[in-house]
């Protein structure tokens, strides 16, 4: 309710702006928006170019894997028989699609559709070093994140701390649902509700990106989402972002920043650029470009809660391995 009442003082004393902004004013980005799509952050296979027309568009979306599971759904296929029997290629997942909604259409930004939400490299991949991916997990939490050692080793999803779809950021991804974001603007701050775990970026404004880095919080100060700081730059939000909370698996380590850019370029299309900076994981920068579009719906509450049921079964469970000697590692995954 305290959030919720917030929300609204935010939005009552925003600043006026026009939605599509001239060079020197801000983009008007208040409202509900969405980055529901297929489109994910690297290039799948199949797919050799970064932008396609709408038929190789349509071609995408049909071979994709929540596609198919839609479909199946709506079949109404027997889940318990084998696909060459007419059953479910995938299971009982037609059923639960019921629960999932990642959309079903590539993203589209300007006349074209998007295989991938990395433009640079031109593979559309994210260019790891050999031991990037190590690296990264090295580095989360203390002890490694993904441990069966107690609760506080347990993902931070699994915790209901932080989003598994790194929603929030630093590089605001989309998920398998909850794909609804809130912007408020206030004359010296932005917030940005996130659907998934209800994270929220609160992020302070500046007149100049030097004011901005000057009003960093201190490096010992290791927020989730990183310490993000912005200011207007040609028609644009520009967020800049560092230093993310080692137990976060986000894209950047404590050496690494990111630069976003949110962009009103149509009345229903906010650009979402962003660029990776950070030689302890990968080859080169990197960059990267999503379509944010207005949500038909408001942004539903979260409900998840820390310390679940499954909680007790997954400790117990390693326990029970342990005793009878068999050794329990850690399930950590490094999440994109």
């Amino acid at each position: 309710m305290r959030l919720a009442n917030t929300v609204s003082v935010l939005a009552m004393v925003a600043a006026a702006c026009s939605p599509l902004a001239a060079a020197d004013e801000r983009p008007d980005l208040q409202g509900f928006w969405t980055n529901q799509s297929v489109t994910k952050l690297e290039r799948p296979e199949g797919a050799d170019k970064l932008v396609v027309t709408e038929a190789e568009a349509i071609e995408l979306e049909r071979n994709n894997i929540w596609n198919r599971v839609y479909r199946e759904q709506e079949a109404g296929v027997d889940v318990n028989s084998r696909p060459e029997a007419g059953g479910a290629e995938f299971g009982t997942r037609g059923y639960n699609a019921f629960w999932i909604d990642p959309g079903r259409r590539l993203t589209r930004i300007g006349d074209g559709y998007r295989t991938s939400m990395v433009v640079e490299p031109a593979n559309g991949r994210v260019p790891w070093k050999p031991d990037g991916r190590q690296e990264l997990q090295r580095t989360s939490g203390r002890p490694p994140i993904g441990s069966f050692d107690g609760i506080e080793t347990r993902p931070l999803a699994e915790r209901c701390l932080m989003s598994f779809s790194n929603s929030g950021g630093p590089v605001m991804l989309n998920g398998l649902y909850n794909n609804t974001y809130q912007f408020v603007q206030a004359p010296d701050h932005v917030m940005i509700l996130v659907e998934m775990n209800h994270d929220a970026r609160i992020i302070p404004t500046f007149a100049t990106a030097e004011e901005a880095r000057a009003n960093a919080r201190p490096r010992a100060i290791a927020q989730w989402m990183g310490d993000s700081v912005g200011w207007y730059e040609d028609g644009a939000l520009v967020v800049e972002t560092v230093n993310p909370n080692p137990w976060q698996r986000s894209l950047i380590s404590a050496t690494g920043k990111v630069t976003e850019r949110f962009i009103r370029d149509a009345e229903d299309h906010i650009l979402y650029q962003f660029t990776v900076e950070d030689p302890t994981l990968y080859t080169q920068v990197w960059k990267g470009e999503m379509a944010f579009t207005p949500s038909t719906e408001p942004l539903y509450e979260y409900a998840c809660h820390e310390g679940n049921y499954a909680m007790e079964g997954i400790l117990g469970g390693a326990r029970v391995q342990e005793a009878a000697g068999v050794a329990v590692g850690s399930n950590a995954e490094v999440e994109r």
